[in-house]
């Protein structure tokens, strides 16, 4: 059960990144300031880090094309959403309104590629659909009862 601790620190990193993004970008004046800060941050800790771990593990080889071609898509779609993120807050969305719409739906995309990918063997459970309500409901109540600026 440790992944817990992972996903806990995904939840901590992420449900602080708009906001701190969003300071970065009215501090820096100019959101593409934030855009090269973040994308220096994907480097440091996205290439130095696990060069290093798999430098010292002997592992720096051995990519098989596949993998490759799907690790380096989703971290293309990771960056352009933080890009999203970005553009969003550029053009006047405020953390209070972008996360919780982009938290919101997130989930509900990705239980559904999830499953284009990894088709259901079994019959979906409707309780599904009303988790993607609910889901959606959630965001708009965060939305709707947020606190005022």
């Amino acid at each position: 059960m440790i992944w817990i601790v992972f996903v806990a620190g995904a939840v901590l990193s992420w449900g602080v990144y708009g906001a701190l993004l969003h300071m970065g970008q009215r501090q820096l004046g100019n959101p593409l300031k934030a855009m090269l800060c973040v994308g220096i941050a994907y480097f440091l800790i996205g290439v130095i880090l696990p060069v290093a771990s798999l430098t010292a593990q002997g592992n720096l080889s051995g990519f098989n094309a596949n993998g490759l071609v799907s690790a380096t898509v989703a971290g293309a779609l990771g960056a352009a959403g933080a890009a999203c993120i970005i553009y969003a807050f550029r053009y006047g969305g405020l953390p209070i309104y972008v996360m919780p719409l982009v938290f919101g739906g997130a989930p509900i995309v990705n239980v559904l590629v999830a499953m284009m990918i990894h088709p259901p063997q079994a019959a979906i459970n409707p309780m599904l659909y009303l988790g993607f309500l609910l889901a959606s409901v959630g965001a708009g109540m965060v939305l709707y009862f947020r606190p005022s600026y």
